[in-house]
């Protein structure tokens, strides 16, 4: 029995897909054998998009407090590893 992703996914397609939305993608890809990726590669794969989902919420964060701040991706880089990456 094959799984649709069209009723899996939101209604608009123009909004953009988190990582974890890609992950069950990949997963029901799995299911009906149509995934050309690891296991491992579809973790490491949703795992960096985590990551860069994280930092670019990090950004309009701070883009909202304040308008004049420059060069946001390293203290956003810096937040992700402290809140995030293991030891």
């Amino acid at each position: 029995m094959e799984i649709s992703t069209h009723t899996l996914k939101r209604n608009s397609l123009m909004e953009k897909q988190t990582a974890v939305e890609w992950f069950q993608d990949q997963i029901i890809k799995i299911v009906n054998g149509t995934c050309e990726l690891s296991e491992i590669q579809i973790f490491e794969q949703a795992k960096a998009m985590e990551k860069e989902q994280i930092i670019d919420a990090f950004g309009v964060g701070c883009q909202v407090e304040s308008t004049r701040l420059i060069g946001y991706q390293g203290m956003a880089e810096q937040y992700y590893n402290q809140k995030y990456k293991q030891d």
